[in-house]
């Protein structure tokens, strides 16, 4: 087979520390084209690994910075397990001239569902009624102030291919549900100003990417001005909120749940602000997880390193 690497030294496929159950379908393709296979199990190991790497497989585990991309040899791609590339320096890779690809689509359903079930959980006070319980207490004052569906309203920020399951979910249950993208055109449900859905929403569910610009889009100030009773839940990227912000408004009432899979720093501290906070389901950045998932992640990965090693265009560049 025909490769754009020197098979008498053709380097090495190095996948960042993971989770994952297995790597078998990476092994059999790193044999397939006669390449070992460098699973590293921290990220020392996996930086010290990278000057070898022909390919360099990135899990929300490790970051590729620039020192990386300066230290890189052969490399000839960078895959990104997933649609997140927040933790590649892609500036770096595009001044080194390495093509960056990512998976998307391939857990769209779950991290949607993920969402889904924990809006409407926090709209209706499960935890706050499992906190009860647990505590020896019981009902109190807890969900008087919970919305009928029919009068809930929903908010989506980001319409990509999560944001809009979402919105239809939301739809098909019959809230008032109302989305905002400003990249994105979509007609499944109305559109509305940002600003408009982050202060008269009941939920506020966030689908969009982690940049410089969206870096703490919710705010101190963002949460002082949601409406008071509500719910935030984030399934992205943990850099998109405030976290002390959003611990103190949950502490003072002000906001009335919190569903996060995803946090600034992973794994979450032991002594990280939101453990304490009331209200609050917090997962660990596993929404996107299911046996189907996975496959299809794994089999994307290798898809995309076929490409590259056969000079075909790799799909899904984000450089």
């Amino acid at each position: 087979m025909s490769t754009v690497i020197d098979p008498k030294n053709p380097g090495t496929i190095l996948i960042a520390p993971h989770q994952f159950p297995e790597v078998e379908r990476e092994r059999k393709f790193a044999a397939e084209f006669g390449m070992k296979i460098v699973v590293a199990s921290d990220t020392d190991t996996f930086h010290a690994a990278i000057p070898d790497a022909a390919l360099v497989l990135v899990t929300p585990y490790a970051r590729v910075e620039k020192d990386d991309f300066a230290a890189m040899k052969r490399c000839i791609a960078v895959v990104r397990y997933g649609i997140g590339y927040d933790n590649i320096d892609v500036i770096a890779a595009r001044a080194k001239g390495i093509p960056v690809a990512i998976v998307p689509g391939a857990a769209s359903e779950e991290v949607g569902s993920h969402a889904f079930a924990m809006g409407l959980s926090l709209a209706r006070r499960i935890p706050a009624g499992q906190t009860a319980i647990a505590g020896e207490s019981w009902a109190g004052n807890i969900g008087f102030d919970t919305p009928r569906f029919s009068e809930l309203d929903v908010a989506v920020i980001g319409m990509g291919r999560i944001g809009r399951r979402v919105a239809q979910w939301y739809a098909a249950i019959g809230t008032n549900v109302r989305a905002y993208d400003p990249f994105l055109g979509f007609d499944t449900v109305p559109a509305a100003p940002l600003e408009e859905l982050l202060e008269q929403s009941d939920i506020v569910s966030l689908h969009i990417p982690l940049t410089v610009d969206t870096k703490h889009f919710v705010s101190a100030d963002v949460l002082r001005r949601m409406r008071k009773g509500s719910v935030i839940v984030n399934v992205s990227r943990g850099g998109l909120i405030d976290e002390q912000a959003l611990a103190d408004a949950l502490h003072s009432g002000h906001i009335a749940g919190a569903g996060l899979d995803v946090f600034s720093q992973e794994p979450l501290p032991a002594q990280h602000v939101l453990r304490s906070a009331p209200n609050v389901i917090m997962t660990p950045h596993v929404s996107w997880r299911s046996n189907r998932a996975l496959e299809t992640l794994q089999e994307g990965v290798v898809q995309r390193c076929r490409e590259a090693l056969t000079g075909q265009p790799i799909s899904d560049l984000v450089t």
